[in-house]
């Protein structure tokens, strides 16, 4: 049996942040805003795995009106994500995910953000997709106010 889900998050650029895109540190003039690391990606991520079993989201389960997620590594919010995932009998088929950003170019990155998340999922490299795009300058990616990532998740039963 299969479940397939959906994620979707964005984050305002800021100064004084540090950006983390999908466990890693890339160096940049702006960092994204959010209560715990603001990691976009992985924030999407969760969600499409937490949707594909109708789990809720990230919000529900790590409200950013609990101070104990302030600052809090989503690494580690993923790790719980995926416990819950196979608590309820599921594993990762594989995850699909699309950064969408005008700048940083995250090409020299993309390498090491599948490797972080397939080692949290505990999967296979093979397993994860990553890639990175510009909406050619247009809206609010395009102006480099915010970052925004999609991802899709496929669960499959033990």
């Amino acid at each position: 049996m299969f479940r397939i889900g959906h994620g979707y998050d964005v984050h305002r650029l800021v100064e004084g942040r540090k950006l983390i895109i999908g466990g890693v540190d890339i160096p940049h003039t702006v960092g994204l805003l959010g209560h715990s690391d603001a990691d976009v990606l992985l924030h999407a991520v969760m969600d499409a795995m937490l949707g594909a079993l109708a789990l809720g989201d990230i919000g529900h389960l790590f409200p950013d009106t609990d101070d104990a997620f302030k600052g809090a590594d989503s690494m580690k919010l993923t790790e719980e994500v995926v416990r819950r995932i196979r608590e309820n009998g599921y594993e990762i088929g594989n995850i699909d995910a699309t950064v969408i950003a005008q700048a940083p170019k995250l090409a020299p990155y993309i390498v090491q953000i599948r490797e972080n998340i397939a080692r949290v999922c505990g999967c296979d490299i093979s397993q994860i997709s990553v890639k990175a795009t510009t909406e050619e300058k247009l809206g609010f990616t395009g102006e480099k106010l915010g970052i925004s990532a999609h991802a899709v998740a496929l669960l499959k039963k033990i």
